[in-house]
């Protein structure tokens, strides 16, 4: 199940959100030689990436924040770009471009700090924006629950684009990283308590703002939508021309 979109394109263009996914981008390219030789992967892991026992030893403070733009593989940074394209621009539209950095970046240590509190002694290097974009994802749910967001479903060869709202969305999102951190043995793969810490940091900060706009008035003037019209999106009709078929 993954979002596709959401109805609600960003009114002014979301220079934050775009720098970004640019930096990801550009840090992902500049590691891209190293995924084909393990020794330079780990040397470069070593050193930048958040491993909780180098924390807890005093040293690497930094690798709370380099760690947040590095990626081990395609498919993980294609997935993170994804939904911070998604549910980025419209969070930054709200908060504007200076407090919406800052607030990724409070998500995103969050987020390291929930994973490094749960295993201070562990040498599984963790890597990734997701941690921040989870919470991008819990500031979108608290100001916008009922935003209309397209979720592609593939069930093995089934395929089938469904409209449904942020809240059911994010909200099975949520419940899957619980549930996952439930069942995890904490060997290694995906830090799903990150993905927890930082969706609940990004309803917390969000939580002043979401006050100063009226709280539950403001869903009411919105009707939990973001403040302006929805787009609308329709197939265009092909220009190949139809052959009818002829009987026998």
């Amino acid at each position: 199940m993954f979002p596709i979109r959401d109805h609600n394109p960003s009114r002014r263009p979301a220079m934050v959100t775009y720098v970004l996914i640019a930096v990801n981008i550009a840090v992902f390219l500049a590691m891209l030689p190293s995924y084909g030789d393990e020794r330079a992967l780990l040397s470069i892991y070593s050193e930048w990436a958040l491993l909780p026992a180098r924390i807890s030893h005093g040293d690497g403070y930094y690798t709370f924040f380099t760690s947040m733009f590095m990626h081990g593989g395609l498919l993980h940074i294609a997935g993170n770009m994804l939904f911070l394209w998604i549910f980025g621009d419209n969070l930054e539209d709200e908060m504007g471009h200076l407090r919406y950095l800052g607030f990724y970046m409070i998500c995103g240590l969050a987020a390291g700090m929930a994973q490094y509190l749960a295993d201070p002694g562990s040498r599984v290097p963790m890597v990734g924006a997701s941690g921040a974009i989870a919470g991008v994802m819990g500031g979108y749910l608290l100001l916008f629950p009922k935003a209309r967001v397209d979720v592609l479903f593939i069930f093995i060869i089934f395929f089938k684009v469904f409209p449904m709202p942020a809240w059911i969305m994010l909200g099975i999102w949520f419940g899957l990283q619980i549930f996952a951190e439930m069942g995890s043995t904490g060997a290694g793969g995906v830090a799903h308590l990150a993905h927890i810490g930082g969706f609940v940091a990004g309803v917390i900060v969000t939580y002043p703002l979401w006050k100063s706009l009226g709280g539950t008035a403001f869903w009411s003037r919105t009707r939990g939508h973001p403040t302006h019209r929805q787009a609308s999106y329709r197939f265009t009709q092909s220009s190949i021309p139809t052959v009818a078929r002829r009987r026998r």
